[in-house]
């Protein structure tokens, strides 16, 4: 009898203290400027979590210009724990990420400016720069710095690591520590280090085995584009954006496929070189999508190909092996695809450059995780023995599996520690997360 009143004893305090915690914070988030919110979560739920509209304007340094609502879910596991932002590349993933459960960390996910629901009514493209979007992440960590003064992190993954790493440049007192995933720093719009992992990832047969199928495919183009034409018909894809043209589109997924291949794990054994020209087309679509160079594939991705077309540099598709079985290119074509609403685009590598020496000199408490098996660990950055940062690559692994919870005992052992170590926090990673 008194083990059960002492659980339900137990059981009322906790409540009344989540109860507490929950009308502690929604008043917060009332008084905070610029700040809206619902809540998401379910009466009783925990950890508490709200949708946010973040008012931002549109130029940091002329607010008169207009401003935007910038979208943010807020996870919230206590006041007096860590807090982790995580700073989209695209539209918002609301899921769960590793270094929220490791820390039990509050969760600041950003969606990023120009995508999803975080746009202005017009685009103005001029306005989508890095040097305005860490403006808005540095808009939102001032304003809850006044919620939680724990400890720190900034994170994000591919494109949203990009834009980590970039953070760190422009506010590198935001945060205690940044750890990006799978996040490349491009040299320029066809930065050719992808060409080099392309020709030595894997093994020579594989190689061989990769080449020849696309040039089995290119070499059956004709074929391919009328079965193409009623599989694009019935998915409803358009491509005004290449001239209306299939085969240039066709053309784009076949070159794309290598890179595609590795990225995202496939396996040698699994391409049907020999095999029906069908098996072959349903094989290609799988890893190589031609719907990524339809129209609405570029539309889903303007934003995103106008930064690259202007400051973050990206790649292109060496076109040596195939030349002669090409209709389309004579020269390696790039893979940024500029909006035409943006005009005339002018790529600029002069950031990039000044990012790289900064980060080699002052690129400190940084954590950089890459897949030893994804095209994108070409572009990685191995930090000087100037900073104390850590680079962290892993053996097989793609742009998806390149996590903490992915990487062997000795590796996660060093990360926990050295995590331990800058935060004073220590970490657990049998949680799982994204």
């Amino acid at each position: 009898m008194r083990l059960l009143s002492t659980c339900f004893f137990l059981l009322t305090t906790l409540l009344l203290s989540a109860q507490a915690d929950e009308k502690r914070l929604e008043q917060a988030l009332f008084e905070l400027p610029d700040v809206s919110f619902k809540k998401v979560s379910q009466p009783g739920q925990q950890p508490l979590q709200y949708a946010l509209r973040i008012k931002q304007p549109l130029d940091h340094k002329d607010p008169s210009r207009g401003y935007f609502q910038q979208r943010v879910i807020l996870t919230h596991h206590g006041f007096g724990q860590p807090t982790l932002m995580q700073t989209q590349g695209y539209d918002l993933f609301n899921g769960k990420n590793e270094l929220e459960l490791a820390f039990d960390a509050n969760h600041l996910n950003i969606e990023h400016r120009y995508f999803g629901e975080s746009k202005p009514d017009s685009i103005q493209w001029k306005y989508l720069s890095l040097e305005q979007v860490t403006a808005d992440l540095h808009h939102i960590n001032q304003l809850f710095r006044s919620l939680y003064t724990g400890k720190w992190i900034s994170t994000g993954i591919s494109k949203g690591g990009q834009t980590t790493i970039f953070y760190k440049y422009f506010y590198p007192n935001d945060v205690d520590v940044w750890v990006p995933y799978v996040a490349p720093f491009n040299n320029g719009l066809e930065d050719k280090r992808i060409y080099t992992f392309l020709d030595t990832i894997g093994t020579p047969e594989c190689r061989k085995k990769i080449q020849d199928f696309q040039i089995f495919l290119l070499q059956n183009e004709e074929k391919a584009l009328e079965k193409l034409h009623w599989y694009a018909k019935g998915a409803g894809l358009s491509f005004q954006y290449l001239d209306n043209s299939l085969g240039k589109a066709f053309e784009y997924t076949v070159l794309e496929y290598s890179f595609s291949f590795w990225q995202w794990g496939s396996q040698c054994a699994d391409i049907p070189l020999g095999q029906p020209l069908d098996s072959c087309l349903a094989h290609l679509l799988k890893v190589s999508d031609l719907g990524f160079f339809a129209d609405a594939g570029m539309s889903n991705y303007a934003s995103h190909y106008y930064q690259a077309a202007t400051q973050m540099g990206y790649y292109g598709y060496n076109i040596a092996p195939f030349r002669k079985y090409l209709k389309h290119f004579t020269a390696n074509p790039l893979a940024t695809f500029a909006p035409k609403s943006a005009g005339q685009v002018v790529y600029d590598n002069s950031l990039n450059e000044k990012v790289d020496q900064w980060l080699r000199e002052k690129g400190n408490n940084m954590i950089y995780i890459y897949g030893g098996n994804d095209t994108w660990s070409a572009d990685r950055i191995t930090p000087s023995a100037r900073v104390n940062s850590k680079s962290y690559i892993l053996p097989g692994k793609d742009h998806g599996k390149a996590r903490i919870k992915y990487m062997d005992k000795a590796m996660q052992k060093d990360v926990k520690q050295t995590l331990a170590q800058w935060l004073g926090v220590t970490p657990n990673f049998d949680g799982g997360g994204k």
